[in-house]
């Protein structure tokens, strides 16, 4: 199978979102109570198809989050640029979208990755319309930049995620393998309670914006023993499929054991896209020998 790294900034932090959802607000927004959520991107996509070839240049995170004891929608984009850009009028284009699918209030927001130190900041609202008792209406969102924080700051938290972003943060003035020995570190401490995931996300994170070599991180990774985490998306993808195969084999035989591992890597990869870390194509390339596999031993089953 074809080892595909998903070394893109935007999918990166998309993937960074969905696996720390609770810390990424609680770090951001520590007064807003966020409670049970789920991603809806999928429902968003199939209701508006005409969106798909425009969304393909975007990095776009739709989220159903109680918040506060009610229900609402949060329209994320996630913005990877050379140059800093006014999305306003982008952004409230996809208001008015997610405001039609659900009807609920929306909360939207921008988070901007680039590199650059701004010295005046882009704007959060858009002046959508005007009344004879109100002639500027505006619609406001909320715009983070991660480099207005410090790596030194983000390292000391407890959050992994705010560890994680310590490499992505102003870094001025900190040590790149203190940074990347701290986060796997903490990630060692912590390896119990973190799923799969979330593991092989830190090690893809810390490969694509580390900067130290390659020998000082598996030097790092061997001191705090995280040496033998995932580091592939395709080997996990066969390790998770080949776990819950081993389990269903031991209850229901061997070729029963086979199909739920087959089946249980489609549904990995089907969750990878739908998160954005594999396109569509991407995943397709990866489906098609285990699909022709799982035909292979229904039809194997049929003959038992």
């Amino acid at each position: 199978m074809k080892r595909i790294n998903p070394k893109s900034h935007d999918s990166l932090f998309k993937w960074l979102i969905t696996s720390f959802t609770s810390e990424f607000f609680a770090h951001y927004f520590p007064q807003v109570r966020i409670g049970q959520y789920r991603f809806i991107d999928k429902e968003f996509i199939s209701k508006y198809e005409a969106l798909k070839e425009s969304l393909k240049g975007d990095l776009f995170l739709l989220t159903e989050a109680e918040i506060d004891g009610e229900f609402r929608e949060i329209a994320v984009q996630i913005e990877h640029q050379s140059e800093k850009e006014d999305l306003s009028e982008r952004v409230f284009e996809y208001l008015c979208y997610v405001w039609l699918l659900k009807k609920k209030p929306v909360w939207s927001m921008v988070i901007y990755t680039d590199d650059a130190v701004w010295k005046k900041r882009v704007s959060g609202r858009y002046w959508y319309g005007f009344s004879s008792g109100h002639p500027e209406q505006f619609f406001y969102f909320d715009v983070i930049k991660i480099k207005d924080e410090t790596s030194g700051d983000l390292i000391k938290k407890q959050s992994l995620l705010c560890r994680l972003l310590a490499l992505k943060a102003n870094d001025e003035g900190s040590d790149p393998e203190k940074l990347v020995y701290e986060i796997y570190h903490a990630a060692a401490r912590m390896k119990d309670h973190l799923t799969a995931d979330q593991l092989l996300l830190i090690n893809q994170w810390v490969a694509f914006y580390k900067k130290v070599p390659e020998q000082v991180l598996e030097k790092i990774k061997e001191e705090v023993c995280m040496e033998l985490v995932e580091t592939t998306i395709s080997e996990h993808i066969f390790n998770q499929g080949k776990a819950e195969g081993k389990i269903e084999g031991k209850i229901e035989g061997i070729v029963e054991g086979e199909l739920k591992g087959v089946r249980g890597q489609i549904a990995i990869l089907e969750s990878l896209c739908r998160q954005g870390i594999l396109s569509e194509e991407q995943m397709r390339y990866m489906i098609e020998p285990l699909r022709q596999q799982l035909d292979e031993l229904m039809k194997k089953q049929i003959l038992t």
